[in-house]
């Protein structure tokens, strides 16, 4: 049950419009870190929005954040909301959601083991999801080097060699004015 406090903060976000994104015509609003379950959960049971549609995380690197954000959607009215919540990077730790909707249990394993944000109390959270056997940095956060990895894990495979396109185009398609070039 949700503290004076909190029944305060999520009156006050229930009061403010939500701000729509121009581009995609949804709507989103932002929470603060320690009301985001107790507002998830007034969405459910009070406003009608029954189905979480995905949870997710953004790496803001620059500002030392994650973003979360919780879509869930209301049937009734056929509207969806974003649930915005800012985390910091480091000891990143969120409440869970798995009590509100069981399959909110994947999204956290996935956000665990992508981004290494833990939600304490979710079941099976430290089991591996997709990464077996990945002991490094998490290959979502940002300052994650794609690029370094490929070349430590992939062998170079003979044969394959890059050809300035339009040369080559040329050459394919006019063999016989090549030399004229």
């Amino acid at each position: 049950m949700a503290t004076e406090r909190q029944e305060r903060t999520i009156q006050e976000v229930k009061d403010s419009d939500p701000v729509c994104d121009a581009q995609t015509g949804l709507k989103f609003v932002h929470v603060e870190a320690d009301q985001a379950v107790a507002y998830i959960t007034r969405l459910r049971d009070v406003q009608g929005y029954t189905h979480l549609v995905f949870f997710t995380a953004i790496d803001y690197i620059e500002d030392s954040i994650f973003r979360l954000t919780y879509m869930v959607h209301n049937y009734a009215s056929r509207q969806d909301l974003g649930v915005q919540v800012d985390i910091p990077r480091h000891g990143t730790t969120m409440e869970s959601i798995h009590h509100l909707w069981p399959h909110a249990a994947t999204y956290q394993r996935e956000l665990k083991e992508m981004f290494g944000i833990d939600f304490p109390g979710s079941p099976g959270l430290d089991d591996s999801f997709i990464l077996e056997g990945w002991t490094g940095i998490p290959p979502m956060r940002r300052e994650f080097d794609t690029k370094l990895y490929s070349e430590q894990t992939y062998f170079p495979r003979p044969g394959r060699v890059t050809h300035d396109t339009t040369a080559y185009m040329k050459e394919k398609l006019y063999p016989s004015e090549a030399e004229t070039w």
